[in-house]
């Protein structure tokens, strides 16, 4: 860890990143969403670290650790689904394989971060604090905007570290820091 590092404890969060052409894909969805429904723009990813704080330097060097150790992995889309809370909106599902839920797991352990409910990977699509049948509405409007959205399988082979204060829901303040690429072992 760098000694000398006097930057603020702040809050970062681990994402999974869909290559290119699916993180497009993805951004074509989400902009009809926030047509419909607005919302802040953000990246499109699966969250495998949630927010914890932490100096930037050492958080830097705890995800290049942690990413060391994991190969690139598949994800697949399961569904499409509405959650009970601003960043979990309206979202994809991903089926929760061994390696998956080993990745998170993996690097939790590497930040020492303790989930407070059960793993549940997802890519988020809107965030927002929509009414039910607000969020119903936009559930159905991904299945219009992409109907083959469901079964696609995507290889996950970078992990980035995000600022991500979680009490900026504008997410001005989010800002990509650090991305690792996954070595096949």
């Amino acid at each position: 860890m760098d000694l000398t590092d006097q930057s603020p404890e702040e809050v970062y969060s681990v994402w999974a990143l869909p290559p290119a052409p699916v993180r497009d894909r993805l951004r074509r969805i989400m902009e009809g969403l926030r047509a419909a429904h607005g919302g802040p723009t953000f990246e499109p990813h699966a969250t495998v670290v949630g927010d914890f704080r932490s100096h930037r330097s050492a958080a830097i060097e705890v995800l290049r650790t942690a990413a060391a150790g994991v190969q690139p992995y598949t994800a697949r889309v399961t569904g499409v689904a509405r959650g009970s809370f601003f960043y979990q909106c309206i979202y994809l599902l991903l089926e929760p394989t061994p390696e998956v839920v080993a990745t998170s797991d993996h690097c939790c352990g590497h930040f020492g971060y303790k989930r407070k409910t059960p793993y549940m990977p997802h890519v988020s699509l809107l965030y927002g604090d929509l009414t039910d049948e607000e969020k119903e509405e936009a559930r159905k409007k991904v299945e219009e905007l992409d109907k083959d959205i469901c079964g696609l399988e995507f290889e996950i082979s970078e992990l980035a570290l995000y600022r991500t204060d979680t009490a900026d829901k504008s997410l001005e303040s989010w800002e990509l820091v650090e991305v690792c690429h996954l070595e096949k072992k």
